[in-house]
């Protein structure tokens, strides 16, 4: 179960809450006492139509939260695209490399990977959220975003990281739409196929709000109110294979997972 500590003033799930870095580290605390394994610290929201932040600012933001909580014995994941990032968190104690554009948005980030031997996951992505959407576009989006995960794990292999370190993430809500999610989630089993464990990140997402939209007005239910479906996912990830789960809240996600393992179903 990875638990998410977004230190971001414009995330989508919850506003800025733990921008600061003091609630960015009291939320983490709180996310392990959930039941989380490993933390995914990002000091940049990847929401549809976000603007980056300079490479400095994300830096400044993450760095005292993977420090504070490797300190604390946390097992620490860092959400960036940029090497440099990723080099500096890597030297407070994170212990893995979660990069959602697949080392598309940075060179550096192979050949930092492979130097420094760390767990890396690879996201299918095709550009930066300012205008991601405008590539969610398919004929089969299973078969493309396998077949596209494929070749960046060549690329990888390439840059001479082990495949047995690497993980992939379908990239739910990265330029695609509610029903290549939903269609995405239904066929998770056919990823097996690139034999690699897989990250699944559906915790609010849109879709979610969008299928819960409020049945007078069509209002989709708000990112903070989207748990319990979140949870669902969750639990129906695991039993179709998945190796970890992301989750804003920890806690109803780990009892999903358990009671579908329990079930029989994982």
């Amino acid at each position: 179960m990875m638990g998410v500590v977004n230190v971001t003033p414009d995330s989508f799930s919850d506003g800025g809450e733990w921008f600061e870095p003091s609630a960015a580290i009291e939320h983490g605390r709180e996310l392990l006492a959930e039941g989380a394994d490993l933390l995914d610290v990002g000091g940049e929201s990847t929401r549809p139509g976000a603007q980056r932040p300079a490479p400095a600012e994300e830096i400044r933001r993450v760095l005292p939260v993977i420090e504070a909580l490797a300190a604390d014995g946390a097992l620490i994941s860092v959400d960036t695209m940029r090497a440099d990032v990723a080099a500096l968190a890597l030297d407070a104690g994170a212990v893995m490399v979660n990069d959602v554009s697949g080392g598309l948005a940075d060179p550096d980030m192979l050949p930092l990977v492979a130097d420094r031997g760390t767990p890396y996951v690879c996201m299918h992505w095709r550009g930066h959220s300012a205008d991601m959407q405008d590539r969610a576009r398919y004929d089969d989006v299973v078969a493309e975003v396998v077949a596209e995960l494929a070749v960046r794990l060549e690329a990888i292999a390439a840059a001479g990281i082990d495949l047995a370190r690497v993980a992939l993430d379908p990239g739910l809500g990265f330029a695609k739409n509610a029903d290549h999610n939903w269609e995405v989630l239904r066929r998770l089993r056919e990823f097996a196929v690139l034999e690699r464990p897989l990250l699944i990140g559906a915790s609010r997402k849109a879709f979610l709000g969008r299928l819960l939209a409020d049945e007078e007005t069509g209002e989709p239910r708000p990112a903070v109110r989207r748990d319990d479906a979140s949870a669902a996912v969750s639990a129906l990830a695991a039993a179709s294979g998945a190796w970890c789960v992301r989750a804003h809240a920890v806690a109803p996600s780990v009892d999903a997972v358990r009671v579908a393992s329990r079930w029989g179903a994982v």
